[in-house]
């Protein structure tokens, strides 16, 4: 995902108009973008805060700014300046964020952000992307890093690989079923994919809808939602975040119009505590395909 970002930037380079700030992370990944545009590349090593409010600057003078760094510098350290100077002025400014969720297991609390999305989302005017492949990053950036507003681009450290059509705003629904409405965002689905043709062979038949973007949501997008709702009565959503204020409280805020029982599979409330790899953590917390589908045969009953 990170090789994809640099080779993405280096190739809109030669938009004369994007501007590169780091905070002193990626120099050795993005050298070839700093050699061919030295004036347009700023390393602000950890003064966060500083970053985002030259960005805001930089956006206010026409250009289009991306700032980089590990997620929680970039959201928890510096949310008054992401409200202030970018939101509230509603300014295009891109923050792409590595380390997301526990991607930086070992290095304990200071380092895992599974609460980005949630305060991001309550953001006015705040855009929220989470690509999880290479090509989801690319044609995402490029469709959405002009579009003159604040931009939160989550990276995950671990991809799936599976074939997707990823379009700004709009959900799409991976394999249609008839018994549980299974929505997923970030690399989990993969597991979610393989949990469904697992169920299948068993006679349990899911709607499996995926999420790239997760603020805005598009009409259409609602609509395909609530019609699965409509039909399956029952909703499970797994997101490497925690179940308070990511995109199982995003779903059930947008389809509430429809009843449903729903199953949410992240992070609880609680700190991680343990230390461990990015895969024990997703072992621990459910985040597994044996994880979807004991939640899916349990709300099937």
């Amino acid at each position: 995902m990170r090789k994809q970002f640099a080779k993405t930037l280096l190739e809109l380079g030669k938009d004369d108009k994007l501007v590169v700030l780091i905070g002193d992370i990626s120099h050795f990944l993005l050298k070839d973008f700093e050699e061919s545009h030295r004036t347009r590349f700023y390393n602000m090593g950890v003064a966060e805060q500083s970053m985002m409010s030259m960005a805001s600057g930089l956006a206010l003078g026409g250009l289009f700014p991306v700032v980089h760094s590990i997620t929680p510098f970039v959201t928890e350290r510096c949310f008054e300046q992401v409200k202030d100077d970018l939101c509230y002025q509603d300014v295009g400014v891109n923050i792409v964020s590595v380390g997301s969720a526990f991607d930086y297991a070992s290095l304990g609390c200071t380092h895992h952000s599974y609460d980005d999305i949630a305060i991001l989302r309550s953001l006015p005017n705040m855009q929220i992307v989470y690509p999880a492949a290479p090509h989801e990053l690319d044609t995402l950036f490029r469709e959405t890093y002009s579009n003159g507003h604040p931009t939160y681009f989550r990276l995950p450290a671990k991809s799936h690989g599976l074939k997707t059509n990823p379009k700004f705003g709009e959900v799409e629904t991976i394999i249609n079923g008839k018994d549980v409405t299974l929505v997923v965002a970030g690399p989990q689905l993969e597991n979610a994919n393989n949990a469904v043709s697992e169920l299948k062979e068993k006679g349990i038949e899911c709607d499996l809808i995926y999420l790239t973007t997760i603020k805005p949501i598009s009409e259409d997008s609602v609509g395909t939602l609530i019609k699965s709702l409509g039909k399956t009565k029952k909703l499970v959503t797994v997101e490497e975040h925690s179940v308070i204020g990511g995109i199982g409280d995003e779903i059930s805020r947008i389809c509430s119009k429809v009843p449903f029982r729903h199953t949410r599979l992240g992070i609880e409330d609680k700190f991680l505590l343990n230390y461990g790899s990015y895969e024990e953590h997703c072992q621990a917390n459910g985040l597994t395909k044996e994880g979807i589908v004991k939640a899916i045969h349990e709300i099937n009953r």
